[in-house]
């Protein structure tokens, strides 16, 4: 399927997507069947961002109210991912505000955080970082990264309407250095940002043409004090029929929905996965909360679904908070 032939069939469904819906559901249900890959997050570094992105809380461009902290320790992020495998998330994301990290001082502490889950042998460590170097993706990959998180958020066409102090070639950048050095990629990005669906098929088509591994699709919840406090919500509708479209565009792909799922869709979040999703993120976001993890492994098994493999023993201790 090419661009032109995605628009026509979003196009010829908006007014009875079903036919769409079902699509993207025999896709999943071919390539996935019933497992659900659920992934998990923690915020290790936040708030003070230089990057101007219009629709973040954590910019320091933006004067929204964010919590605000250096990186935390590496028994800290390991107690996080140990929450992360009770809850049956299969990955587990070390997420840090800014351009990118230290390499003399946050690095380290990183890898060593890495290092400590990897010999847990209960879940998969990755990372969001920011912008990488060659050497910083091996020393990631050498502590035992298994998978690098950057979204491109938005079309090449858009992006400067969301960010100005880095360009989109920065940020494909940084996929293609993670991929040459061996990580699998995360990539996805986020609607309702103004985009028109012009915008989301071309996305989705640049995704397929980086043959990235993951795609987390975003849903804004509109933050006050940031440029983007006055967008409109996305209806359920047109976050079904995105999520559907982007299954259609990449068969063979995890699609994951992740943040806004809980805000936007209410009580059809359960739809997401008969529109192609084959994962979510379980436990909360980086700066706003999400369903308690047990609604959300009650509705999967309500549905007949089931997280991933699990890898290794679940049993650990109580969430920790930071």
């Amino acid at each position: 399927m090419n661009r032109k032939e995605a628009l026509k069939l979003y196009r010829d469904s908006e007014n009875n997507p079903q036919t769409l819906y079902k699509m993207a559901d025999d896709l999943r249900r071919k390539r996935f069947g019933n497992k659900v890959e659920l992934c998990s997050v923690v915020n290790a570094k936040s708030g003070n961002c230089s990057q101007d992105c219009k629709f973040c809380a954590q910019s320091a461009h933006n004067k929204a109210s964010s919590p605000e902290y250096p990186l935390i320790s590496s028994e800290d992020m390991l107690e996080a991912s140990k929450m992360a495998a009770v809850n049956l998330a299969h990955g587990f994301g070390i997420v840090t505000s800014g351009d990118c990290i230290d390499g003399a001082k946050e690095l380290p502490l990183i890898c060593e955080a890495i290092k400590k889950i990897k010999a847990q042998g209960m879940i998969n460590p990755d990372a969001s970082l920011g912008r990488l170097t060659k050497d910083t993706a091996r020393e990631l990959k050498k502590a035992g990264l298994t998978r690098y998180h950057h979204n491109l958020e938005t079309s090449r066409d858009f992006f400067p309407n969301i960010c100005t102090t880095h360009s989109y070639d920065d940020r494909i950048q940084t996929i293609k250095i993670a991929k040459e050095e061996g990580l699998e990629v995360c990539c996805g990005g986020l609607f309702g940002l103004g985009e028109i669906i012009e915008h989301r098929i071309d996305f989705a088509f640049t995704l397929k043409e980086l043959k990235v591994d993951s795609v987390p699709l975003n849903f804004l919840i509109p933050i006050s004090e940031t440029p983007f406090e006055d967008n409109p919500r996305l209806t359920p509708d047109e976050i079904l029929m995105t999520i559907a479209i982007f299954r259609i565009i990449l068969p063979d792909k995890h699609i994951k929905v992740c943040g806004g799922r809980e805000a936007n869709l209410g009580n059809r979040q359960k739809e997401i996965f008969a529109c192609g999703a084959s994962g979510m993120m379980i436990g909360g976001y980086l700066t706003q909360g999400g369903n308690a993890p047990e609604e959300d492994l009650k509705m999967l098994k309500e549905l007949g679904l089931e997280p991933a493999t699990p890898i290794g023993d679940r049993s650990c201790g109580p969430v920790p908070t930071f």
